[in-house]
């Protein structure tokens, strides 16, 4: 599975998991009802997912112009950083705004959920790309390459 299909599957999976994975965390930490939690979490997610299509598409392009197009660990890690740094710096207000807390409690919040997330990151993509394969922006003219270490 390749193009934009692969990047919708990836996001939409990912982010499922996301919100299994904060809602309750959010729940305990600030002592809300899973409910208002949960809400929360999916608002995270809706502007994860979009921001996942949006880095997706440009890591592919930029993946695409490198000589090496092997996805080895340091090109995960890269990904996994812009990632997760781009989404903490468009979050960190959501969440100020939506918890009432002050934007340094917000962003101390969000760099919980980046930890949590960079390592869940990490593991998610090197599992979907082991599943569905790495696109086509990580293959060689010659074909599928390795998705190992």
């Amino acid at each position: 599975m390749q193009g934009t299909n692969r990047r919708i599957l990836q996001a939409v999976l990912y982010e499922t998991g996301g919100v299994l994975f904060v809602a309750p965390a959010l729940a305990l930490t600030y002592d809300q009802g899973m409910g208002y939690s949960t809400l929360l979490s999916l608002v995270i997610s809706a502007v994860a997912l979009a921001w996942n299509m949006l880095f997706n598409g440009l890591f592919e392009w930029w993946e695409r112009h490198q000589r090496s197009r092997h996805r080895n660990w340091i090109r995960r890690l890269f990904h996994s950083l812009g990632f997760e740094g781009g989404l903490t710096l468009i979050l960190t207000p959501v969440i100020g705004a939506w918890l009432g807390i002050s934007l340094w409690m917000a962003l101390m919040t969000n760099l919980g959920l980046f930890v949590f997330f960079f390592f869940y990151s990490l593991v998610f993509q090197w599992g979907f790309d082991r599943v569905f394969d790495v696109p086509l922006s990580a293959q060689s003219a010659q074909g599928p390459v390795s998705n190992g270490p």
